[in-house]
């Protein structure tokens, strides 16, 4: 049975990367209505909705694979493993999303380097003239280097099974989504709730607490063998 406080955290993660999300996708975005004209709101809607479709259908995959992947390896240790990394990840997340310390960046650096490669393949799909072209842009920039990304693949390897590990990302990739997909007046008011010092440090600090414990759990857990 999935943790439904697994599913919370994953998709607070999500939440309070919406600023980082935008940062990261706010150009792709232009770019998929730039030939829009601005009154036709349904085919701008469909443009980014099916982008993100594909973006998170490629962060579930990549779920997968990372879980299958992990699985080769000895299994209690590599849960072990994996839970340690998780719950470090975890607290650089929370000093990341709270401006204290940003070392997650050097992740983002290590996946630059894959993609170099999967990036051309993007700009082929540029100008977006269709939905489906949006679909599989998407799915091509979900493999975009995102130290949040990286975190919660991590923390979603914790899971019992792919099934689970699967589900837990996308309660992530669900908790960006409001951020990306939002325009106008509901994005603004977004924005101002996310970049409030006081909220973004709240929940870092809640998430650096669930880093502890995963931390703390994956101890208590070897030493009762």
């Amino acid at each position: 049975m999935i943790e439904i406080s697994s599913l919370l955290v994953a998709f607070s993660i999500g939440i309070l990367g919406g600023a980082h999300c935008l940062g990261m996708c706010g150009g792709i975005i232009g770019a998929l209505t730039v030939a829009i004209a601005s009154s036709n709101y349904r085919q701008r809607f469909l443009m980014v909705l099916f982008y993100n479709i594909g973006r998170i259908l490629s962060y579930c995959f990549i779920a997968w694979i990372f879980y299958l992947f992990i699985t080769q390896l000895t299994h209690y240790f590599a849960l072990h493993i994996m839970r340690t990394v998780a719950g470090c990840l975890l607290i650089a997340m929370g000093l990341y999303l709270a401006n204290w310390w940003r070392g997650l960046i050097y992740l983002e650096k290590v996946g630059s380097y894959l993609w170099r490669y999967i990036q051309p393949l993007g700009q082929s799909l540029l100008p977006v003239k269709t939905p489906i072209h949006a679909l599989m842009l998407g799915m091509i920039w979900g493999w975009l280097p995102c130290g949040l990304i990286y975190s919660a693949l991590v923390y979603s390897a914790t899971a019992q099974n792919s099934f689970h590990a699967v589900v837990t990302m996308l309660a992530f990739a669900l908790g960006t989504l409001p951020t990306v997909m939002a325009s106008g007046l509901l994005a603004e008011r977004l924005m101002v709730l996310i970049k409030q010092t006081g909220v973004r440090q709240l929940f870092a600090v809640l998430i650096i607490g669930f880093g502890v414990w995963t931390l703390w759990h994956s101890g208590h857990s070897i030493n009762g063998i």
